[in-house]
């Protein structure tokens, strides 16, 4: 089929028409504004469950500060020991790493420096 050049420009036309006539239909009409304070039901309910979320995890960060803490005091107490055993009179106390304690040579009983 031979088309000839006005039928083509013709056709073209029509086809670019129609493409404007549907992006023109499809735009939204956006002249609506709509503010809200920021104040209703579902911003309290998501703060509520924020603020709960923050106790639980509070009470779990309590507990690890609380051993983290104890896990320093025992090596504060333990860097203490060793200091006293290493530094004590008695030639036959040793630290024992390990343990954390001071112990005797010859009995491998825990010694008092």
């Amino acid at each position: 089929m031979n088309m000839t050049s006005g039928k083509r420009l013709c056709l073209t036309a029509m086809l670019a028409l129609s493409a404007i006539m549907y992006t023109a239909s499809a735009s939204a009409n956006t002249s609506k504004l709509i503010i809200e304070s920021g104040d209703n039901a579902q911003t309290r309910q998501d703060a509520a469950m924020d603020k709960e979320q923050w106790n639980d995890t509070r009470t779990l960060r309590n507990k690890v500060n609380s051993r983290v803490e104890k896990e320093w005091d025992k090596e504060d107490a333990a860097f203490d020991s060793r200091d006293k055993c290493q530094q004590s009179a008695n030639v036959n106390a040793y630290w024992e790493p390990n343990t954390l304690r001071c112990l005797d040579r010859r009995t491998g009983r825990v010694v008092n420096p």
